[in-house]
């Protein structure tokens, strides 16, 4: 059980909060303040509920053993209702008061990449990034193409967009890993089945102050952007590649005309992806027993499978299978699978934290 003490403290802890607000002067305070506010509230409204529980379970008790019959009747089934309705209420909150990843409202850095199955696999690389970029957009968030490597046929041999907005990385973390892909290819003359794959990372995007990178342990070399077959398409160095010396983290940029526009992408995701390796190794040292669960981010994990033939996606993580792939792909169904693992991993981690208690 939540000890009550724990709940009387978070409940004065909020309403400090509250009296603060009414009497906050700079625009810095109330913006901390309602920030904080915004983060307990639900937490408080269900601690005050199982509160209020637990007195009415206290009272109910006493009269339920009273001598007037009929009322210790009346109080003693509302007594077994009580305590059936009680723990589904701690059990919420504690889920609540799991511990937050504090990357969860960062905007990210998403990747796709074709893996193996030539066309097709790039093919299936654009259908994942337009599926992202439906998603995104229905959840009101911004995307921008940082750099796309095109092939025929709309797809996608590698691009990198940034997604920013409110919990991004919250609802996007999961996607991280092997996709695959099975469906008879348009070249496909026989009408055979085909299995492609692309891999997907999604990287949360630092502040300035969650990763300091020192200028002396990049390499910066300038040259000119080259298009298909290698041939030069500017005449001046406009593209940038920045090699982080102590990690060996290598970023090209070269989708901009302008050098300090391709520097300063580069470094977007140079950063997105130093912070990623720092978050993964302080991870693995806190948790190693969390290699199991769907937050992993394991990019050489097969995730997901997506069959044409039979309109069904699984995600093996979790066992879940859908019929609805022509929404899921388009990225109006992706909600309720993107649900259910974050569903999932809260029960994983409260399962873990229980053990260690």
């Amino acid at each position: 059980m939540i000890p009550q003490e724990k709940l009387n403290a978070l409940i004065a802890k909020f309403e400090k909060i509250e009296a603060a607000m009414a009497t906050a002067a700079g625009a810095e305070e109330i913006v901390r303040l309602s920030k904080e506010h915004g983060e307990l509230k639900d937490v408080v409204e269900k601690a005050r509920e199982l509160t209020s529980v637990r007195t009415q379970i206290v009272e109910l008790k006493e009269l339920s053993e009273g001598d007037d019959k009929e009322m210790a009747d009346m109080a003693y089934e509302e007594l077994q209702e009580l305590k059936e309705k009680a723990p589904e209420i701690e059990h919420d909150l504690q889920l609540m008061l799991l511990p937050k990843d504090k990357a969860d409202d960062s905007s990210v850095i998403l990747e796709v990449r074709a893996g193996t199955g030539g066309d097709e696999a790039a093919i299936f690389a654009g259908d994942l990034f337009r599926m992202y970029q439906r998603y995104a957009q229905l959840q009101g968030w911004k995307v921008e193409v940082l750099s796309a490597s095109e092939s025929d046929k709309n797809g996608y041999k590698e691009i990198q967009a940034s997604i920013s907005g409110d919990g991004v990385f919250a609802k996007m973390k999961f996607e991280s890993g092997v996709h695959r892909v099975q469906r008879v290819p348009e070249t496909e003359t026989q009408g055979r089945v085909h299995t492609s794959a692309a891999t997907v990372a999604v990287l949360p995007e630092p502040e300035d102050v969650d990763i300091e990178i020192n200028e002396a342990d990049l390499r910066i070399d300038v040259f000119r952007a080259s298009g298909p077959g290698g041939q030069s398409v500017n005449t001046t160095d406009s593209a940038v590649r920045i090699t982080h010396i102590p990690t060996g983290v290598v970023v090209s940029q070269q989708d901009e005309k302008s050098q300090h526009k391709n520097r300063a992408k580069a470094m977007k995701i140079l950063r997105a992806r130093l912070y990623e390796a720092e978050r993964a190794r302080a991870e693995a040292e806190r948790a190693a027993a969390r290699k199991g669960m769907v937050g992993s981010g394991d990019r050489s994990e097969r995730i997901r499978t997506y069959n044409f033939p039979q309109s069904r996606v699984t995600d093996h993580r979790i066992g879940l299978t859908v019929h609805n792939l022509d929404e899921v792909i388009r990225g109006d169904g992706l909600d309720p699978i993107v649900e259910e693992l974050r569903a999932q991993d809260r029960a994983d981690r409260l399962a873990a934290m229980q053990e260690d208690a």
